[in-house]
């Protein structure tokens, strides 16, 4: 008998369907004539799960005694004995009670899919073994009930169950996951939307993972070849050819496999040629690398396989993606090319793609533009042309072929000159024509062995021969030097294009703009120097790289920018052809200097502008809310010392109560006006040290009602690291805040909890609400939702409460309350090493 075969639906948390989809499946095989069984499932009190059960054969459970109770777990025994076609069974990282057949449930399975049953399981993302930790770090909750990957990941099926945390939210607010006495604490603590949407990333990167895992296998058994890589650090190396869009949507494929992963397109101008590049073909690529999240950059370098090492070992890159070489066949003669090249030299710290695209085998388009600095092999070759291949032809000429004619011995010898001329440029073709004019006199112009020319004619044609051979050796070099310069301002041009670019759109920063010099010009470290005056010291007000100059006399390179400004390079000397383009770079570094300096004074403009709104609301409450306590105070005292009136004992403690009261509201005002002043000008000063959350958050509740806050703070708590003074205003003001909004007899909760290095103290409140556009607005100084307070008050109380909780090292947030109204949020740090962990959820 063969071995079942395991399906699994995995969830990202509780409450997603995975038992209903599972019990879906159930009926679907049933109705095509399976043997179908529920083995073990637990629809927790939820309806509809409770109704899939309906219709389908359940084995009974066996009971166990465990501490006085009894619990029901799977009948392995009885399910092997009815020996059904498929089983179903529920949670499949749970642990059984002690005195049952196997410790987990998991192992249950194992005896079923030995037996030759099929078993359709559930599991969620967070019961996986591997990812303990990680669940921990998201929730701050310790599962306890885990399973072995390798047990899921064996797998035959694996489908993934998935649900966005807004509806899964609604899920559970609406009564459809957990008894309605458990949702508000399940939406406060487990079900955030913060750890559903990462417990959600985690389950689509496993079974991506599995996917990828699917494939490999695939492939193995069908030969298929193919580049896979993981996400890390990618350069592209960009030609500039049709083929760099494929280079760079390929990166990106392979940034997306894992967090982290990060695109860097990279395009080589060389100084000495620069293959054909389509300007259009390089913006577009920079466009889309851009699009894709990735950067792109532009370097300088004579040898194109070194500069692209050097870039990618500069920026710690961990793979290189090449496309393979457009060249044809015949051209490898020239040499392996580049892709080959940096293959063999990138060491094993380097992984390098070399990726098919439609362009492969092609041709280049134009062929390489060759510059006059040839190369020291190149004129060696010429040398020898020039000088030993006359020498050679003679021999040839002389003693193996027959004697074909004075005309057609100079046109050999011409092109000789020529072939010298096109490998080592001038010279070896000067020398060439010197040593061919003389052989052709000495060897074969009668009489010959003597440098004497008996015919006139012959005199003329080999001074027609020494001019020919000197002309064309001169427009050779000079085709060779232009060629040169021309790819040299080519390259030039497409650097400064790519600057001005960069600043008509405003998006290089200063040091960003350094790290390009830097990478352009491959020096050691670039520095922007300034001073007030000619006498002053000078100051870096950017630099980057290590030991940057202090003075423009330390730098190897020194490019000054007007009066005070001066860009310093060291690394090398830089011939005078580039300090042009980087004259162009001193500038940008200049003006972009000049835009931060523009934007830090809009900020303190706009601080300022803040500032004069504040001030001017504060006149506003001054002359309105701070005047109506004080018109009933003084109200009051006039009443009690007016000698026309006798007041009774009832109606003097009434005089005396709202003077009391209006005493009690204008100092509350002042505290909050007083307090805001403070966090404007940055003079709170917290003293942060260790405190019971339960200690302070009782005695913030003396300002509101007794009947109007029910308190929840657990014992347990783990101690928090906070400004005990600072923390108890912040928790007054939110909940003074929430009382006043809250429906008549309506209680406001106050709970809280510790989630992984935090404890959260949540205000609730079943008031009217705020909208999402309006959440952070009640925040703001002098903000009143609605701008019609019920009660008193100028709007500052929560704008404090942020204040005081930022700067004690926490947050304060508004979120809604399920069923209407509006839950505050603060959650302060723990104290350090005293992290303790709540009791997980039930899942």
């Amino acid at each position: 008998m063969g071995r079942g075969k395991l399906r699994i639906y995995l969830g990202a948390a509780p409450g997603v369907g995975k038992t209903y989809a599972m019990l879906s499946e159930a009926h679907r095989r049933i109705e095509r004539g399976t043997d179908c069984v529920v083995a073990f499932v637990e629809h927790h009190h939820r309806p509809r799960t409770e109704v899939m059960l309906h219709g389908l054969e359940q084995v009974p459970r066996r009971e166990i005694a465990y501490r006085g109770g009894t619990f029901t777990e799977m009948d392995v025994d009885a399910v092997l004995r009815r020996a059904p076609r498929v089983a179903l069974v529920d949670e499949l990282a749970h642990t059984n009670v002690p005195g049952s057949r196997n410790t987990k449930r998991w192992q249950d399975v194992e005896e079923l899919l030995a037996a030759g049953i099929d078993v359709i399981s559930t599991v969620n993302i967070q019961h996986l073994e591997s990812l303990g930790d990680v669940v921990e770090s998201i929730t701050g909750v310790r599962q306890r009930e885990t399973v072995p990957d390798e047990v899921v990941r064996r797998a035959d099926q694996i489908e993934l169950v998935d649900m966005s945390p807004q509806a899964l939210r609604r899920r559970m607010a609406h009564g459809n996951i957990y008894r309605p006495d458990k949702v508000d604490a399940a939406l406060s603590n487990y079900f955030r939307p913060g750890n559903l949407t990462a417990l959600r990333e985690l389950a689509l990167l496993w079974v991506a993972d599995r996917v990828d895992a699917y494939l490999t296998e695939y492939r193995s058994e069908h030969r298929v070849s193919a580049i896979w890589g993981s996400r890390e650090r990618i350069v592209v190396g960009l030609t500039g050819g049709p083929e760099g869009r494929t280079l760079i949507r390929r990166a990106a494929r392979l940034a997306e496999k894992g967090a982290g992963g990060e695109v860097l397109a990279v395009y080589i101008s060389r100084s000495d040629g620069l293959s054909a590049a389509s300007p259009k073909e390089l913006a577009d690529q920079r466009t889309l690398v851009e699009d894709l999240g990735g950067t792109f950059h532009q370097v300088v370098g004579d040898d194109v396989p070194a500069a692209l090492l050097d870039f990618a070992r500069g920026v710690n890159a961990t793979q290189i993606v090449l496309g393979v070489s457009r060249r044809r066949s015949w051209q490898y003669v020239f040499g392996p090319g580049v892709g080959a090249t940096v293959a063999r030299e990138s060491g094993p710290d380097l992984d390098v793609h070399l990726i098919t695209h439609d362009e492969v085998g092609k041709g280049r388009g134009l062929p390489v533009a060759r510059g006059a600095r040839l190369g020291r092999s190149r004129v060696i070759w010429g040398w020898l042309v020039g000088v030993l291949g006359p020498a050679l032809l003679t021999w040839l000429l002389t003693g193996v072929t027959a004697e074909v004619g004075l005309a057609n011995d100079m046109l050999l010898f011409l092109t000789l000159t020529v072939a010298a001329a096109l490998l080592g440029g001038l010279f070896p073709a000067l020398a060439s024509a010197v040593v061919g004019s003389l052989l052709l006199n000495w060897f074969f112009t009668p009489p010959v062995h003597t440098l004497t020319i008996a015919d006139p004619k012959n005199i003329v044609a080999i001074a027609i021969f020494v001019g020919v051979a000197v002309s064309v050796a001169s427009v050779v070099d000079l085709a060779a030097r232009r060629t040169h310069q021309a790819a040299r301002l080519r390259a030039e041009s497409e650097i400064l294009s790519f600057l001005a670019g960069n600043v008509l759109r405003g998006e290089t920063g200063l040091e960003d703009l350094l790290e390009r010099v830097r990478e352009t010009f491959g020096m050691e470290s670039v520095a922007l120097l300034e001073r007030t005056g000619e006498t002053d010291p000078w100051t870096c007000a950017g630099s980057v790289g290590p030991r940057p100059a202090d003075t423009p006399e330390d730098a190897d390179v020194d490019v000054p920018v007007g009066d005070h400004l001066a860009l310093s390079l060291r690394g090398r000397v830089l011939p005078a052809a580039d300090r042009r383009v980087l004259a162009a770079f001193a500038a940008q570094a200049a003006v972009v200097l000049d835009r931060q300096r523009l934007r830090r004074e809009a900020g303190r403009a706009k601080e300022l502008a803040e500032g004069n709104r504040i001030r001017t609301a504060l006149l506003a409450a001054v002359s309105h809310d701070l005047r109506t306590p004080l018109a009933g105070i003084k109200a009051a005292v006039t009443s009690l010392r007016s000698d026309d009136v006798e007041w009774s004992e009832e109606d003097q403690a009434e005089l005396l109560a709202a003077i009391e009261e209006g005493a009690d509201r204008l100092d509350h005002l002042v505290g909050n006006l007083l307090d805001m002043s403070r966090l404007q000008t940055g003079t709170v000063t917290p003293i942060i040290r260790e405190t019971d959350l339960d200690e302070v958050v009782p005695m913030a509740l003396g300002g509101v009602p007794e009947d109007s806050v029910d308190l929840e703070i657990p014992e347990t708590l783990p101690m928090v690291h906070v400004d005990r003074g600072l923390l108890e205003r912040a928790v007054a003001n939110v909940v003074e805040n929430a009382v006043k909004y809250s429906p008549p007899g309506e209680r406001v909760l106050v709970a809280a909890s510790a989630i992984a290095d935090r404890v959260e103290v949540r205000v609730v409140d079943r008031g009217p609400g705020v909208p999402d556009d309006a959440k952070d607005r009640i925040f703001e100084p002098f903000q009143r939702y609605g701008d019609s307070p019920r009660g008193t008050g100028v709007g500052l109380g929560l704008a404090v409460a942020r204040g005081f909780a930022e700067a004690i090292g926490g947050t304060l947030a508004a979120e809604d309350t399920p069923g209407g109204g509006l839950t505050m949020v603060l959650a302060v740090r723990t104290a350090p090493d005293r992290q303790d962990l709540p009791t997980p959820v039930p899942g």
